[in-house]
């Protein structure tokens, strides 16, 4: 039988868009954490699971920055 293929998670894929995007701009975690509204502490707690990323957090992100979500799933 077939390995089953490791599914990518939604929160998990918006995750990596985000960090893709700080990359990109580099901005520091210390920055991000700001748009996002949590600690940085928290940055490396998403790290290591984004299930806890919120919408809330990808709505202040959107919003500090003016980026559309459409943006962000797009990089």
């Amino acid at each position: 039988m077939a390995k089953k293929a490791q599914r990518i998670t939604l929160h998990r894929r918006i995750w990596c868009k985000i960090r893709y995007w700080q990359n990109l701009k580099d901005i520091s975690d210390a920055e991000l954490a700001s748009y996002l509204q949590v600690g940085e502490r928290t940055l490396h707690e998403y790290d290591k699971s984004a299930e806890n990323v919120t919408l809330g957090r990808v709505d202040n992100l959107l919003h500090v920055t003016g980026m559309e979500l459409n943006d962000l799933m797009a990089l």
